[in-house]
């Protein structure tokens, strides 16, 4: 909605939340937006469109496992157009002495089957599926700051947190919130934002010699 509002895109977005894209559409028509913006509860892999300018894929390999990375950005990378653009947002922990990276209370309340990659192991990967990495960075502190004012909301909203989902769900995510602020200042957790190019077939990347974001 941002982008199509300040920006003039013509934007797509699915997810696999029902609730999450009922929300997000009736946003869009009381926008206005309806000839920019569309969101639909599709998986990823069956958009029928391509030739996307750009993509921008937030907090989902966490969610697909090592395993599926190599068809995820393959995926990816046929539906941009040459000289597309992926940007993709990814938590990151290095990696524990038993190979656990997910702490035990949020494998178990707030994302079961989720795995943290290393960093280094998404900028190889899409390497091998053909994107040249322009750009890297750590919004670790940042996303501290981020998730602190996601704490003060809830708590200005707890008594609709609470009749909304009941006190137990509130109570788990009050305190995961909050222990990952600590973690995010503490450095037990990073943010990284991967920038990545479709080249064209003579190589151009069509990016600019200097930022411009």
């Amino acid at each position: 909605m941002h982008a199509a509002a300040e920006h003039g895109v013509k934007a797509l977005g699915v997810t696999l939340s029902r609730q999450q894209a009922e929300w997000a559409q009736k946003e869009i028509v009381e926008r206005g937006l309806t000839e920019l913006a569309e969101v639909r509860h599709l998986d990823y892999r069956d958009v029928p469109e391509t030739d996307f300018d750009a993509v921008s894929s937030i907090g989902l390999t966490e969610h697909i496992g090592a395993a599926q990375l190599p068809a995820y950005f393959g995926k990816l990378y046929s539906k941009l157009k040459p000289g597309g653009r992926l940007l993709n947002h990814l938590h990151h922990t290095q990696p524990t002495a038993d190979g656990n990276e997910v702490d035990a209370f949020i494998g178990r309340y707030v994302f079961p089957d989720g795995e943290l990659h290393g960093v280094g192991l998404l900028v190889s990967e899409m390497n091998r599926q053909g994107f040249e990495v322009r750009h890297e960075e750590n919004l670790r502190e940042h996303y501290a700051r981020t998730l602190s004012g996601w704490c003060d909301n809830l708590e200005e909203h707890w008594d609709e947190a609470v009749r909304e989902v009941g006190d137990q769900r509130a109570r788990v995510w009050r305190l995961y919130m909050a222990a990952c602020v600590v973690g995010f200042e503490r450095n037990n957790i990073q943010l990284h934002q991967v920038l990545g190019v479709k080249l064209g077939e003579r190589g151009e990347s069509s990016m600019p010699l200097r930022p411009t974001w």
